[in-house]
């Protein structure tokens, strides 16, 4: 795989030690199992895969590139480029500015811009809209685009299906930057309608069967269908996409029920199946996949706590913090900040969308327990410094250098 000029700062040697040697040793990434940072008075349980992926390392060096490359020239961020707040506060620190926020709401008027501005469209793409904004104020928005290839693979794949003349249902979350430009793209070549989960893809089944009046169709799902949609004409053949960070198991499930849905509601066979379900398969990055496969590996091992790292509007993080609270006590934090102490936790409770404050996670027996691992934008310098933080609080453990020397 290529190999990205990333900012050493977030690095870890130690990371990038054992990332090294496990793909050595498992090439092919058929072992789930953890790595063990035995300190004696507690363990680490490292996910096999976490951490920055494809995507998120090539937008952090064409952005920090773009920023080498344009001295003295004003330079935007459409809106977060990844969503891991260190790397985003770094580019600030740097000039660039954002122009809207995580969710499209405008902090610097477009019509403030012009032709010898610089704009980077974030890792999650944009809207055709957006492009169109900046195209005809005269910024280029391909040489400084640094969206994801398996986010472009989905609108790809929309763009096939919508020429067969299905619908496309994407899943994903409405307001997320990379939903609504999938959205975007989608819409302009087929009707699409966004459904967030399960509930959602129940309530759009009830319209496909005729259960529920076609009317009721366009203030439920307000804001989530393309323009005119029409329920009649427009649920007879899907095909379903979605975000790439949704979980896998997820996107499966309401994948197969639609399917199911229709083969009921149109007497389908599987011989004929697909003249109203479009094939599309699982449209989940490799990254997504190997971290969700990673953390059900993790979950084999018993343990006392679980902490998962990563910016609080992740979504590819939030999903494996879901996986984990199934099995046992989870914290979810953005830094090593947020371990204020061996008795006290600042951590992000992504339901109530809000942080807490724990006494007692950490137990007082020995060995403590921890599984650890993080999102897909948390830069491995994160973990490292979690581990070393709470590590520090047992006098007897092993050193950090002693560890490190079992994987140099």
């Amino acid at each position: 795989m290529k190999q990205f000029d990333v900012p050493i700062v977030y690095r870890s040697p130690l990371i990038s030690a054992i990332k090294k040697k496990r793909r050595e040793a498992d090439k092919m990434k058929k072992d789930f199992s953890p790595t063990l940072l035995d300190f004696g008075p507690v363990q680490f349980y490292l996910a096999r895969h976490f951490g920055f992926c494809y995507g998120v390392e090539n937008a952090i060096e064409i952005a920090f590139r773009t920023v080498d490359e344009n001295p003295g020239k004003r330079i935007f961020l459409l809106s977060e480029m990844i969503h891991n707040p260190q790397v985003n506060h770094d580019l600030q620190e740097r000039g660039v500015r954002f122009l809207q926020d995580t969710y499209g709401r405008e902090l610097i008027s477009f019509d403030t811009l012009t032709a010898d501005d610089v704009v980077i469209i974030p890792a999650f793409g944009t809207t055709l809209a957006i492009e169109r904004k900046l195209q005809a104020i005269g910024i280029p928005t391909t040489q400084y685009d640094t969206t994801c290839p398996f986010v472009e693979k989905v609108w790809n794949r929309s763009e096939v299906i919508a020429k067969k003349n299905y619908t496309i249902i994407i899943h994903g979350k409405p307001k997320h930057e990379e939903t609504r430009a999938t959205f975007s793209h989608a819409a302009a070549n087929a009707p699409s309608v966004v459904v967030e989960d399960m509930a959602e893809a129940q309530q759009l089944a009830r319209y496909i069967t005729g259960e529920e009046p076609a009317e009721k169709f366009y203030e439920v799902f307000k804001g989530q269908y393309s323009e005119g949609f029409n329920v009649e004409r427009d649920l007879q053949r899907i095909g379903v996409v979605n975000q790439t960070t949704m979980l896998a198991s997820d996107t499966q499930a309401i994948a197969d029920f639609l399917k199911q849905t229709m083969v009921n509601h149109f007497g389908l066979t599987d011989a004929n199946v697909g003249e109203r379900v479009a094939d599309t398969r699982d449209t989940l990055c490799y990254a997504t996949n190997d971290n969700q496969s990673a953390v059900t590996g993790l979950l084999e091992t018993p343990a006392d706590l679980a902490i998962v790292a990563g910016g609080y509007n992740s979504s590819n993080t939030s999903h494996l913090v879901e996986l984990c609270e199934e099995k046992l006590p989870t914290y979810y934090i953005d830094s090593n900040e947020k371990i204020l102490s061996a008795d006290e936790i600042l951590h992000y409770n992504f339901h109530q969308k809000e942080e807490r404050l724990t006494h007692g996670y950490l137990p007082t027996k020995h060995p403590v327990k921890i599984l650890v691992t993080s999102g897909a934008s948390c830069p491995d310098a994160i973990v490292e410094s979690i581990i070393q933080k709470i590590a520090g609080f047992f006098p007897e453990a092993l050193s950090f250098d002693e560890i490190s020397g079992k994987f140099s």
